[in-house]
């Protein structure tokens, strides 16, 4: 019995001995280089003292109100549920997800979802929701608000904006019109 011990801890020696060695040789062999800089750059790098940053031109959209009028809110909900349903809910009383619930949005305050931590370029836009500015929203968040949480880079047609805030306008009790 003890020499069939002996043979089995010497096996599991022997594979450790052999892949070690092969481990050295393959160093030697193939040399890896090791970037000195990370190629993705992970949070805000601060600018360097005394340099001041461009500013980006404000983008000028088109005025959305003329465009509700005609906004197809059948085509707004297919949209916003196809492009936003994955982070958002569109039910009243619904739970947050990765995005808060967007029911009654226009004309809520900003960040104002109880629960759900919003980031601090969001929570600085004071006053309601308009639709000037869920405009702006969809059409790049992060020039809304930088520094958003929120991974969506925007829905360039105008038309197609018109008619999610139509479907959000539908979801909104009491909401204004445009």
């Amino acid at each position: 019995m003890s020499l069939e011990l002996n043979k089995a801890f010497a096996g599991i020696l022997t594979a450790g001995i052999a892949f070690m060695v092969t481990g050295i040789i393959a160093g030697q062999v193939i040399h890896p280089h090791v970037p000195e800089h990370s190629a993705i750059k992970i949070g805000d790098v601060a600018a360097p003292a005394g340099a001041a940053a461009p500013a980006a031109a404000p983008v000028q959209l088109e005025p959305i109100g003329p465009l509700l009028a005609n906004a197809n809110v059948a085509n707004g909900e297919r949209l916003a549920k196809a492009q936003c349903g994955s982070c958002h809910t569109f039910n009243e009383g619904g739970r947050s997800g990765v995005g808060p619930n967007l029911a009654g949005i226009v004309g809520r305050g900003h960040g104002a979802v109880a629960g759900f931590s919003y980031s601090a370029g969001l929570k600085a836009h004071e006053g309601p929701w308009t639709y000037d500015q869920l405009n702006a929203w969809l059409a790049k968040p992060a020039t809304y608000s930088p520094g958003t949480k929120m991974a969506y880079s925007g829905m360039s047609n105008t038309q197609q904006r018109a008619d999610v805030i139509a479907y959000l306008r539908s979801i909104t009790p009491g909401a204004p019109n445009p």
